[in-house]
């Protein structure tokens, strides 16, 4: 939820916040790899799909933070925000 939070903020003060957009991409990128590298490691028991799904989700994260970061503009926060926020919702109720 942090990185969802940062990146909102962002988003809700656009422009004046957009000199904060690469520190919170940068938080939500490492918070990423730490997921995504922990989820999909050969010993996590997790099913093979769900290990993939991950992996598919990581790699669209990657790829939404490298576009911001090329061409920065609020709206395209939104997936990476709404992402976060849904990744959270379900680990919080597990």
């Amino acid at each position: 939820m942090k990185a969802a939070s940062r990146l909102q903020s962002v988003k809700d003060g656009w422009p004046q916040t957009s000199g904060d957009l690469r520190h919170a991409l940068t938080y939500n990128r490492r918070l990423w790899t730490i997921f995504a590298t922990s989820a999909t490691a050969d010993e996590n028991p997790l099913p093979q799909s769900i290990k993939q799904n991950i992996a598919n989700l990581g790699l669209f994260i990657f790829k939404q933070t490298m576009a911001l970061e090329a061409e920065p503009a609020p709206e395209k926060l939104t997936a990476l925000i709404g992402i976060n926020k849904e990744i959270a919702a379900g680990l919080r109720a597990q």
